[in-house]
């Protein structure tokens, strides 16, 4: 439960405060009906104490909008709950215009095509008729390859289904929405079948569910291109076309403030409620940072690691942890590193990476139902890489204004992972470790490309390499700093 500028979603969020006193709490309308709450509309309890006046402006009260909480200590207290209804629901009742399949109906009749340029693969999506995954190499001669799956097609039966069809989602079922940059956000999906088919599912075709989603100033972008599970697709598409029709308009939900009014003989706050934030204040101590800590290097500074997303390009990427670690904590870090004992995580989406320099690189998925599911990249042998090196860049450099050369990054080669279905040779990945200068001294960034079947660049950047690559030997490996 959180005061201020916090948010509480629906009145449980997650922590452990309201999860307790959802079950001390007890509720009385009155013998009124208690007013219903959505799970789409975040609140936040405030506790005021016994006198308070309710806010004019923003979001309505009424006085006699409200609710009895009593908690098992017998604590009284008064909630008065806001009136989250809009005119917004009035204008979806009015509303007389075209659906939304119809509003698509132009993109779907002019035959175009939008598209997305990642570092490797692009993105080709004509509306309602294909997705496409390609990408182009020339050889001598100007010769030009193409590798490519279709990630789905559209059959002319499907659009003639789907205008029926939305009539039944429009009166029985709830617009389906996404969460967007936090944001749950209505959207139009066009499902598309008979795809490429995936050797990873028995040969079964790829699918993909596009997304179309209102944006007035777009000019039907594709947004993101996720493989949320093996061989099965997300397309999101921003479109200016939806914008017209209610119920695909972008909303921000505002945090609707309810106030619980303690009532005579009761604290301003529930006494389990103030004994709970009292220990998760106490939980918090030894993750703050301390003066006396930033004078002595050798003390170990304890911060949370903190998992985004961010971008290297346009591909999306994960950062696997943040923190500010002392020189002693440093040293033993790059010296586990080196050993293989600290792997590097990441990854996005339905495939996450595990990198144990000098042991192995695998690709798995963990499902709470099935289980973990791992693929082997590559693993290592010392022999095979220096072969390797003989005939690639094992250490780059990077010339200083100064005229001075340093290492930039090193490469190694890591073979002999599970057999390709495609290939019938065995996974092959090339592990490019890079200096990345943060002001997150740890940070780790950890991505995967696929340029050719079952051949794999995986790139590791992070400030602690940094410290080691200057002690690459000519074959790229690494060693402890002096």
């Amino acid at each position: 439960m959180e005061e201020g500028g916090g948010g509480v979603r629906s009145l449980v969020p997650g922590g452990p405060v309201l999860l307790v006193l959802c079950g001390l709490l007890e509720a009385s309308g009155g013998g009124r009906a208690l007013p219903q709450l959505s799970d789409d509309i975040p609140f936040r309890v405030n506790w005021p104490g016994t006198e308070f006046s309710l806010p004019t402006t923003g979001v309505l009260y009424k006085e006699d909008n409200y609710v009895i909480m009593t908690t098992a200590h017998k604590e009284k207290y008064k909630c008065i709950l806001p009136l989250v209804t809009s005119g917004d629901e009035e204008e979806e009742k009015d509303y007389k215009g075209p659906n939304p399949r119809e509003l698509l109906e132009p993109l779907f009749k002019q035959s175009s095509c939008s598209y997305r340029i990642e570092s490797y693969w692009t993105y080709e999506v004509c509306h309602g008729k294909h997705i496409r995954q390609y990408h182009e190499e020339k050889e001598t001669g100007q010769k030009i390859n193409i590798h490519e799956y279709y990630l789905g097609n559209m059959l002319a039966k499907n659009l003639l289904f789907e205008k029926g069809w939305f009539c039944l989602i429009l009166f029985f079922f709830k617009i389906p929405t996404k969460n967007i940059e936090g944001q749950m956000t209505p959207y139009y999906p066009v499902g598309m079948g008979n795809g490429t088919p995936c050797s990873l599912k028995q040969n079964r075709p790829r699918s993909s569910t596009v997304m179309y989603i209102c944006h007035p100033e777009s000019k039907h972008e594709i947004l993101s291109v996720a493989e949320v599970t093996t061989c099965e697709y997300e397309v999101v598409i921003l479109t200016p076309l939806l914008c017209s029709h209610p119920k695909y308009r972008f909303r921000a939900s505002p945090v609707n403030d309810i106030f619980c009014q303690s009532l005579p003989g009761s604290p301003f706050k529930p006494l389990t409620l103030r004994q709970l934030e009292q220990q998760e204040e106490i939980l918090r101590v030894p993750f703050r940072r301390n003066k006396e800590e930033d004078l002595q290097s050798t003390k170990e500074e304890r911060f949370p690691a903190i998992h985004k997303s961010i971008a290297i390009g346009s591909q999306p990427v994960l950062t696997v942890g943040t923190t500010h670690i002392s020189k002693l904590t440093d040293d033993q870090l790059i010296k586990e590193f080196l050993s293989g004992s600290y792997c590097f995580h990441g990854g996005v989406g339905w495939w996450k990476y595990e990198f144990c320099y000098g042991k192995h690189v695998h690709q798995y998925h963990e499902d709470k139902d099935s289980g973990k599911t791992s693929v082997v990249v590559g693993t290592w042998n010392q022999e095979e890489h220096i072969e390797w090196a003989k005939k690639n860049t094992a250490r780059a450099y990077h010339l200083q204004d100064d005229g001075t050369q340093t290492v930039r990054m090193v490469s190694h080669f890591y073979g002999n992972g599970d057999i390709c279905d495609i290939t019938d040779k065995p996974r092959q990945v090339t592990v490019k470790l890079k200096c990345k200068e943060s002001d997150s001294p740890h940070a780790v960034t950890v991505y995967m490309l696929e340029p050719h079947s079952c051949q794999y660049i995986l790139g590791v950047e992070s400030p602690v390499i940094c410290k080691i690559l200057d002690t690459a030997d000519e074959n790229g490996l690494l060693s402890l700093p002096n």
